[in-house]
């Protein structure tokens, strides 16, 4: 696999809490935008990031951003 799957053309918005997290880059968790371990075997691997304090954020659903996780716009050139 050397393309992640465009899991959406829109990113998530939502209210995260502080603490760690893993973002898919592969597109293929059932538990978007989250990594569920579905990139096994596929050259790709989770982004851990972290919430240093709760906020609301927008995730990266196409997986083409260049901000990852977060969506900078790109799925709007799909």
């Amino acid at each position: 696999m050397t393309e992640p799957v465009i899991a959406d053309t829109k990113p998530v918005v939502m209210q995260l809490e502080p603490g760690t997290y893993y973002w898919c880059s592969c597109g293929q968790s059932q538990n978007q935008p989250f990594c569920d371990g579905s990139h096994k075997d596929t050259g790709f691997t989770p982004l851990k990031f972290e919430v240093a304090e709760a906020r609301q954020v927008a995730l990266c659903n196409c997986k083409q951003t260049q901000n990852a996780p977060f969506c900078d716009g790109a799925h709007a050139k799909l």
